[in-house]
């Protein structure tokens, strides 16, 4: 057989060979390293192939060349296996965290994740990142000898953490969990396989989480372009991107508008990821960080922009949600989204039966509120279409 690569190229990588293991035991594969492994069910796991179908920002209909949850998902890890390789950390638990980090989304993008958050209210909320755990440790029901794709304490913590630490040093949640409190699947799955919530997530997921910024950067301004909800010259009122678009136009004068798009797409990764590079180099130098524990304990993320293009980002940022996520187009679709995502969840609580006999079963065991919202939760756009015009109107469309 073949002997995989245990040891970990640079003493900042987590090693999979000193991982901290599974909830349930395993043997060890011959073949590939624990991480390797995880990627791997990650990627043939039902959750997965679902992100083909769901929303970014634009419904499945409005264009094939837009960017999916699994086109940005597949950018994303590419861009984190970039920023893994510059500092020799473990390429295969960058990409399964990557790769993960999307799952628990619903349809229609945060509009149905915000709509399954007030259904749900009195339960306590719905938030992808936890539904993202539940999937990945209980929903997906593939192999024989567990529920869940029972991944290794690694990667679960990445796709946790992968924005930050949950519990800040005096034990309060982070801020962003100080009013609700944290989610109550990731404190059951807490208690039964800690997973650190106060530190630092390793540096792969850190690489992860900052490749998504970068990459929502980048193929939000090419989506909107090509979608016509603004163009280039309304671009010029952002300072970075504007001086990007006269370095292009200086350089390739008359361009067609398609190519100079991507352009400005490509120098916009290229700048950032270059940036990122130097950027987490200068922290781990100034934080003296030489092993991947120190890096968890470091009190702040190494992973970062310098203050130049942490102030770009922002302005980017603020003009794609006035000129694009707050677009009459995608309000539409939003509201349209919220409506169907509302209804659907009440129709399954009122009748659980007209859910499929497994979640059906499931409500009766755990509630119908809370079985509702994962089914729906897992629904595809055009599938939670399907069952709208099944359920309440055979015409009804998303525009």
């Amino acid at each position: 057989m073949l002997a995989p690569p245990f040891a970990p190229r640079s003493a900042l990588a987590a090693n999979p060979a000193a991982s901290r293991g599974r909830l349930l035991s395993e043997p060890e594969s011959p073949t590939r390293t624990a991480f390797q492994r995880d990627r791997d069910r990650i990627v043939h796991s039902t959750a997965f192939r679902r992100l083909a179908h769901k929303t970014q920002v634009f419904v499945h209909h409005e264009g094939d060349h837009f960017r999916t949850r699994l086109t940005h998902t597949i950018e994303v890890a590419e861009l984190a296996r970039a920023l893994a390789r510059a500092f020799a950390l473990d390429e295969d638990l960058t990409e399964a965290v990557a790769l993960g980090h999307d799952l628990g989304h619903t349809p229609f993008g945060h509009a149905g994740e915000d709509a399954l958050d007030a259904c749900l209210a009195e339960q306590g909320g719905f938030d992808h990142n936890s539904h993202g755990l539940r999937l990945v440790t209980e929903l997906e029901r593939h192999y024989a000898e567990f529920d869940g794709l029972n991944l290794s304490w690694e990667t679960l913590d990445g796709l946790v953490k992968h924005n930050g630490p949950l519990i800040e040093a005096g034990g309060q949640p982070a801020p962003r969990w100080r009013a609700r409190g944290l989610p109550e699947a990731i404190v059951a799955y807490d208690a039964r396989h800690g997973l650190s919530l106060a530190e630092h997530p390793a540096l792969e997921a850190q690489a992860a989480a900052l490749a998504d910024d970068i990459a929502y950067n980048a193929h939000d301004i090419d989506d909107g372009l090509r979608a016509g909800l603004f163009t280039l010259r309304d671009l010029a009122g952002v300072p970075y991107v504007a001086r990007l678009i006269a370095e292009i136009e200086a350089r390739y004068p008359g361009l067609e508008d398609s190519r100079e798009i991507h352009e400005l797409s490509r120098r916009i990764i290229t700048r950032f990821m270059e940036d990122a590079i130097a950027s987490t180099a200068a922290r781990l130098k100034a934080d003296g960080i030489e092993t991947a524990q120190a890096a968890r304990q470091a009190g702040r993320p190494m992973f970062a922009f310098s203050e130049a293009i942490a102030a770009a980002e922002r302005e980017i940022k603020a003009f794609l949600f006035a000129s694009m996520y707050r677009h009459p187009q995608v309000n539409r679709m939003r509201v349209e989204a919220d409506r169907i995502v509302r209804a659907l969840f009440a129709a399954y609580v009122r009748q659980p039966c007209e859910m499929p006999a497994f979640w059906a079963e499931r409500a009766g065991r755990i509630g119908p509120e809370r079985a509702s919202a994962d089914y729906v939760a897992g629904m595809t756009d055009r599938f939670a279409l399907g069952e709208y015009r099944r359920l309440f109107d055979p015409k009804a469309r998303l525009s």
